[in-house]
């Protein structure tokens, strides 16, 4: 897997590019939406679509962030085991966990239909299978508290995998479908009509108001409303202790042997999940995992090895030929934040999907264009962004935010990689010390060397070297630079400051 197409998704190389401008100048729409993925561009069309002028906002390409790296799920099969969601959101939270859920996936269905928009939108079921005995007794509990949900789930021993399992739950008339197909036909029915989408224009502040300004580094933008559709929302401090960012990778291959179209997960921490494709008139095998929390691991590399051998080892797959990754965002209860954020009036975020950003970016349109347009949301209590639930996830809102303290802390203390810039070979990076100061050296190829402020500009902490993707990560809330120091993940909105090195 060493030619031009690692690193980039299926979903990217299938589909035609689409070119939007950037903002040319100061502009007035009703709603100004930030980010170009699943969520901004449902909202965003939901939106015009009642007559209100929208503004997409992306600060990069369109769908070339997180909705551009996913494996693309559709299911009412959270994260979160809705055992959990029973205990902390009651019986009757789950049961709307679980119609929200549906209701996405059938937003979507709709909207493919009623736009004439080929996707290749196909229901199939899901089965999360188990391959140990305390798997299969965990497996057996979730079963009973997803159809108590409203799931249609059944225990079956049925499962149509090339190896054997103990069993499975197997839950009915889940989706699979191209997310990039889907969402470009979204994006080509929004401009027009005042209503706009830019790409590459980067959001640098958001201010709430009457009416609210969001200055780019292009114009501003001002509007009665705002909405926050990044992976992390720009609020700098409350919103991020409850929302914690890992990296997840996946691989894809053309299958060589049968295997029944459908979604398949498997009972590890953390889990596999495994899904079949349709592109160009051959079906592809799509398998993700090995999360990890982001800059955590440096040689980036080993996950997806670890994968590769995981889906050779046990599916008809031969040949490997797209490999990409791309960045989960868990929420502190087990639920994704979708309303009102933290003390704004007229702002609004849409964040902590988990591993199934799809449907809960769906969802976010639903539920934000109804806030906006004043309408009622049977779901938007439920999802409400400023909600804090102590007891629930109360074990890892503690560890997480112990370890943001600590990483802040230990990172600045910690020894250089080296002094000088003979430690860095070519193609690597390290933090060197340079006249008592540290410095994120990169070295490419051909010796040409980057040199960039170790401290990320979101909140201070240091960042690390992502050897696989050639980034540089930040462990406390998830922002990526690139070599050069240029923001790839928010939620920081500045670059590293570019350092000099002595001669």
């Amino acid at each position: 897997m060493t030619d031009e197409r690692t690193h980039r998704s299926l979903w990217t190389l299938t589909t035609p590019p689409r070119d939007f401008p950037s903002l040319p100048g100061d502009l007035t729409v009703d709603v100004a939406i930030i980010g170009g993925g699943m969520a901004g561009l449902t909202t965003a069309w939901l939106l015009k679509r009642a007559g209100k002028r929208v503004a997409v906002l992306e600060m990069h390409r369109i769908l070339s962030g997180q909705t551009g790296q996913t494996t693309a799920h559709l299911t009412e099969l959270l994260d979160t085991p809705y055992a959990t969601l029973a205990r902390d959101f009651g019986d009757k939270g789950a049961r709307l966990a679980a119609s929200s859920s549906r209701a996405a996936i059938e937003r979507i269905a709709s909207l493919a239909t009623e736009l004439g928009i080929d996707c290749d939108f196909q229901r199939v079921p899901m089965y999360r299978y188990a391959e140990t005995e305390r798997e299969l007794a965990e497996l057996e509990r979730e079963v009973a508290a997803a159809r108590e949900a409203g799931l249609l789930a059944t225990f079956t021993q049925d499962v149509p995998l090339p190896f054997p399992v103990k069993g499975a739950m197997r839950v009915e008339d889940q989706a699979l479908f191209h997310p990039r197909k889907y969402l470009l036909g979204l994006a080509d029915g929004i401009p027009g009509d005042g209503s706009y989408l830019f790409e590459n224009t980067r959001v640098t502040e958001v201010h709430d108001g009457t009416p609210c300004r969001v200055v780019t580094e292009r114009g501003t933008v001002t509007a009665a409303a705002v909405v926050e559709a990044t992976t992390t929302p720009l609020n700098r401090v409350f919103m991020h202790t409850k929302l914690y960012a890992y990296r997840t990778y996946a691989v894809a291959g053309p299958l060589e042997g049968p295997l029944e179209p459908g979604q398949y997960y498997d009972s590890q921490d953390p889990y596999h999940y495994i899904r079949t494709q349709p592109v160009d008139g051959r079906t592809y095998l799509i398998v993700g995992g090995e999360d990890h929390k982001v800059g955590s691991q440096e040689d980036t590399d080993r996950c997806f090895e670890a994968l590769e051998r995981f889906t050779l080892r046990r599916f008809p797959v031969k040949q490997l030929t797209h490999r990409w990754s791309g960045q989960v965002i868990e929420p502190a209860d087990g639920l994704a934040y979708i309303g009102r954020n933290s003390a704004s009036r007229h702002v609004y975020v849409a964040t902590g999907f988990s591993g199934t950003g799809m449907t809960f970016g769906t969802l976010s349109g639903m539920i934000l264009s109804d806030l906006i347009l004043g309408r009622e949301n049977p779901f938007a209590a439920l999802y409400d962004a400023t909600r804090v639930k102590p007891q629930a996830g109360a074990k890892d809102f503690i560890q997480e935010n112990a370890e943001v303290a600590f990483r802040w802390v230990a990172d600045r203390l910690a020894k250089p990689d080296g002094r000088k810039l003979a430690d860095v070979a070519p193609g690597e990076a390290k933090v060197l010390e340079v006249d008592g100061k540290k410095v994120a050296v990169y070295r490419e190829e051909n010796g040409t060397t980057h040199a960039v402020s170790p401290v990320c500009t979101h909140l201070g902490c240091h960042v690390h070297w992502n050897g696989a993707e050639r980034s540089w990560d930040c462990p406390c809330h998830g922002a990526r630079y690139s070599p050069t120091g240029k923001v790839l993940n928010g939620p920081a909105v500045k670059d590293l400051p570019t350092q000099k090195l002595p001669d």
